[in-house]
Formats: structure tokens, sequence, C-alpha cells
């Protein structure tokens, strides 16, 4: 067996090599055909050291990026192929495909970034981060009650954008000798501010049902993936009533650790569309599409796990229920959001149509969804959320400015006492 699991091992990484080095080819083909980033135009960087397969950190904050690039040009710098490759199919940004240290290097050289921009903990941040005289500023790339928002790599920006309060109130339980007042900047969620998409059905008198999983997670702690324990039963049971429509997004993820899990994610797929070809005014969706938005916007009920989307739907301001991890050993932080949620155990996952009424008729439950929606986001009139983003941005810009006036004085004042004392030497 040892010899099997080698071999095939040894297959997907000359696969991924292949594959790799297509991208290349085809991502500096495309740039030799494009026109040139013009010397010193850009002053926003977003960082991007990942591959296609976490471009949803990316994809969703395309549109509050583009709107930033109105005031501060702003370009994706990206490491890897085949995130460049997706990046420059997608066109939402100007692109710098900058795989090596000296290709950074020579960009950076060029251009006049101020502000550099992360949205993931890619191990490869910490080669930008060599770069003095502009600002590392993580952003993320969602807002959640995960380990992985608390983690101590925060301290390794000059600042994080967070969404509010509860975001405030969680790093500082857990972050020793962290400045969160200094160094944490609240926008609340542009991303809401721009939801993108078209409805892939007509809306008629259906009850529209999101269910949203997240992956099978590669550790016990975060086994918060839903597919297999409860997600056949949920959407069977949405699927039979006729008086739902399923909106199915998994986890891009999804099944790349655990076989079973991806096997139930096909089967999933496979009733929607058995349920389609039955029923064609149903109009179920298994959605896979890079825009974000329009789900959160046109469900009813979302159901989702323990992840971003939880706080993606809460900044919609729209009911949904959680789906409680089956692994005990999952970590789940109740110091917040989760510890009044409605939860969905898997032994009540067959019993969905009952739960989702319940959710969108208990006056209870409503009233507890806009508490906590402020405690996340605060203000969620749209374009609130915009305003706080660029007014970071340009509160971070002055900042900017300032620091560099200083450097530029303390050169001046260095050069003169180097003056001062060849004088005295002569």
């Amino acid at each position: 067996m040892g010899l099997v699991s080698d071999g095939k091992k040894a297959v997907a990484l000359v696969r991924k090599a292949v594959r790799n080095r297509s991208a290349v080819i085809d991502v500096r083909r495309t740039l030799a055909a494009r026109p040139q980033h013009p010397p010193f135009h850009y002053r926003v960087a977003v960082y991007f050291a990942d591959g296609a397969v976490n471009m949803y950190q990316m994809r969703q904050w395309y549109k509050p990026l583009a709107g930033l690039a109105k005031t501060w040009p702003v370009v994706v710098l990206s490491r890897a192929a085949t995130g460049a490759e997706a990046l420059l199919a997608d066109g939402a940004l100007p692109v710098a495909f900058v795989p090596t240290v000296r290709d950074l290097e020579r960009f950076i050289a060029k251009q006049d970034i101020r502000l550099v921009l992360y949205v993931n903990q890619n191990t490869r941040n910490f080669q930008m981060f060599r770069y003095g005289r502009r600002w590392h500023v993580f952003i993320n790339h969602g807002e959640s009650d995960k380990m992985y928002m608390t983690t101590n790599q925060y301290k390794a920006y000059d600042y994080a954008m967070i969404a509010g309060d509860a975001a405030r109130e969680r790093l500082s339980r857990v972050l020793w000798d962290y400045d969160i007042d200094r160094r944490t900047i609240e926008i609340g969620r542009p991303q809401a501010d721009h939801y993108s998409g078209t409805l892939p059905y007509t809306p008629d008198e259906r009850t529209v049902v999101l269910y949203a999983p997240t992956w099978e997670g590669d550790r016990p702690s975060a086994h918060y993936g839903s597919i297999a324990t409860h997600g056949e039963a949920l959407v069977g049971a949405l699927l039979a009533t006729g008086r739902h429509r399923v909106i199915y997004r998994p986890h891009p993820r999804s099944g790349v650790v655990n076989h079973e899990y991806g096997a139930a994610n096909k089967r999933i797929i496979a009733a929607l569309a058995a349920a389609n070809a039955a029923d064609p005014a149903a109009q179920h969706v298994f959605d896979d599409g890079p825009d974000l938005g329009w789900q959160l916007a046109a469900a009813d009920v979302a159901i989702v796990d323990i992840s971003a989307m939880v706080y993606d739907r809460l900044a919609a301001d729209r009911p949904l229920l959680i789906t409680r991890p089956a692994d005990p050993a999952a970590a789940i932080d109740t110091h917040g959001y989760l510890s009044a949620c409605e939860w969905l155990d898997a032994s009540a996952a067959a019993d969905i149509v009952a739960e989702t009424e319940r959710v969108l008729g208990d006056p209870e439950a409503v009233a507890r969804l806009e508490q906590w929606v402020t405690r996340y986001f605060g203000d969620t009139t749209p374009g609130a959320a915009t305003a706080r983003f660029h007014g970071a941005v340009q509160g971070l810009m002055d900042d900017w400015e300032t620091w560099y006036a200083r450097s530029v004085a303390d050169s001046d004042d260095d050069e003169q006492e180097d003056e001062a004392d060849l004088d005295e030497e002569g």
C-alpha cells in the first residue's frame, strides 16, 4: 500500500508541475499581448501568493477594490502562475505576475506603492514584509469566529482592517501585548455593498434555501464541513416538498482531503439535476460560479457551516441556520454569535422544512439576529461599509505622507551632519 500511495503522490506532483508550467506560459503570453504597466502609477497593491484554488479569497474583493481604484490605482501582485492565470481571465483588476523575489523587486522599484493589502496568511507574505516605507495591511477574506481569525500572525502587519466590535473583542481575548486600538481599523463588510451576479432562475412563490457548506477541513479541530453529515438529508428533504428552491454552493475545496466527503458532494449535485429534470419549474441551482452576493440576498433562509459564510450571511441581515459539527473535536468559539445562533444538528437535518419555518416565523430569532448583525458589522446601511473602507485607506495614505516627510527630513539632517563633519576634518 505504501508503494501505491507514493506512486499516486508522485503522479500528482508531476501533474501539478505540468499544470504550473502550462500556466506560466499562458500568463506570460497574455501579459505580453497587453500594454505594460505605467511606471509609478499604482499606489495600492494587493499581494496574492496563492493559486487558482483560493481565488474565492480574491474575488470577493474585486468590486470594493475596483471602487477604491478610482481614487488610488490598485494592482494585484500575483506570485503563483495558476492564480495569475485566473486573475487575468477574470479581468477585474490589473495584474503583475511576480513569481520570483527578483521579479517582485523589479516591479516594486518601478511603482509608488504605499499600501499593501493581504487577503490571507500565506507563508510567502513574509517575502513582501521586507519592503519598508509602506503600510502592510491585513484585510482578510471574510469574517468568522474560526481560530484563524485570532492567529498571532496579525502582529506581522502594520494594521488590520476588521469588521466590527466582535472582531475587536475576539482579538483582545486571544492576542497578548497587541495594541488593538492602534493597529485595527473597523470597516464593516464592504463586500456587502457590492453583491454581484444575477438570479439564474425566475422568482416565484417557492421558499428559497441557500445551502453553502464549507470543505471537510484538514485536521479534527477544523472539521466544520457538513456535506457528509447533514447535507444529503437536508437537501433531499427540501427537494421532496415541491415548495422549496435549493441553491447549493459548496466550498471549492470540498473533497480535496476526504474522498467520501467529495463523493457526497457529487451525489447532492446529481440529486439537484435529477429534481430539475423531473420538474423544470423547480429551477434548483448548483452554484460554483465566481460571483458571491446574489445568493445571500435572494435566499429566504441560509444553511451554512462554521465558516466565513456565517458572517457573509449576517452582513445580509437575513435568517440563517448553522450546522453543528458532528466531530466533537471541532473547535467552536462560543464567545460570539455561535453562543446564540440557530444550530442545526445532524439528527435534525431531515426535519429541515420545520426548522426553516421556525427561523422565518420566530420574532425572538429575528430580534436576536438584528442584535448580532450590529455587533459584528456596525452600520449595515447600503454604502456605509464602503465609506469606512475608503476612509481607512485615506487615513493610511495621509499617515504615509507624514512618515515620508519625516524620513526625508531625517535624511536631510543626516546629510547636513555629514557635510559638517567633512568641513571640520578639512
